[in-house]
């Protein structure tokens, strides 16, 4: 497997989620939903609508098996995700047990390589300089909430890694890399 990075840039982000939308909803959800959450691809692929909507609305986590241990592990989803699910539940008459991204051609999820097209295709549309993958979108997930002051621990947690030194050069952080923490507990 080639290495590939994290979008470090908001703006980047921004712009992909932009082109994407003008693309397809389903291909938005697919990108929200990955650098929301730090899932896998192949779980991503495999989710189920049944698996984010309850029967009466969105549920709060998504619950998969942890590939390696088998354990279930339950993920957020916010309201960033939440608002992308909704809209794209929205658009279309679905069957709780379809897949959420299905192929266009078929009842069968869309492919890794499909997958890789839509976000190498939208990134470099948007000119994101960079290595872009698939695994982009967990990075980018973990980059995230580490800059935003999420523990590496809890990091190195949900991504299943052995050690924090791992994470932190997963996501390409510098463990040496001064770093300012606004611990504002304004009481």
């Amino acid at each position: 497997m080639e290495f590939v990075d994290p979008i470090k840039n908001l703006n980047d982000i921004r712009t992909i989620k932009k082109i994407l939308k003008q693309h397809s909803q389903r291909d938005l959800l697919f990108f929200v939903l990955g650098i929301n959450t730090g899932l896998r691809i192949s779980h991503l692929l495999t989710l189920k609508i049944e698996d984010v909507w309850d029967g009466k609305g969105i549920k709060d986590f998504i619950h998969v098996a942890d590939t390696h241990t088998g354990e279930k592990k339950a993920f957020y989803l916010n309201t960033s995700v939440k608002k992308e699910i909704k809209t794209y539940l929205s658009m279309y008459d679905f069957d709780p047990a379809n897949y959420l991204f299905k192929s266009k051609k078929d009842n069968n999820p869309i492919t890794r390589q499909q997958a890789y097209r839509i976000i190498n295709h939208a990134a470099k549309e948007a000119g994101v300089k960079g290595k872009i993958g698939t695994h982009t979108l967990r990075k980018t997930f973990a980059y995230h909430a580490y800059r935003k002051g999420i523990a590496i621990s809890i990091i190195s947690k949900i991504l299943n890694h052995h050690s924090t030194s791992d994470t932190l050069h997963y996501i390409g952080i510098d463990k040496h890399e001064a770093r300012l923490i606004k611990v504002d507990v304004n009481l």
